[in-house]
């Protein structure tokens, strides 16, 4: 198995329309802005973050995941799956 990580640069340009999304929530905290205003723009981040956080996972479970189970290595692709099991423990407990 491969020791190189899949590339996740293409997710730059979204974390960064993300970060400007967070700057514009403190700005408008700044401001005084409506509460249902901040809490749509804050939303809206959250949701941004999922998309984000959804296609690095799709990353790894077609190039990381795959490449542990074509290997044919049993103890590999059982630490893949135990990494897999953990990370979705770890969204239940978000």
């Amino acid at each position: 198995m491969s020791d190189k990580h899949p590339c996740h640069k293409a997710e730059i340009k979204k974390l960064n329309r993300i970060a400007g999304q967070v700057e514009g929530v403190k700005r408008m905290i700044d401001e005084g802005r409506y509460c249902p205003e901040i809490l749509a723009q804050l939303k809206a981040v959250r949701s941004a973050v999922r998309t984000v956080e959804a296609q690095v996972l799709e990353t790894h479970l077609q190039h990381c995941v795959a490449e542990a189970v074509a290997s044919g290595n049993e103890k590999e692709t059982q630490q893949k799956i135990d990494e897999i099991k953990d990370l979705f423990k770890r969204y239940d407990e978000a």
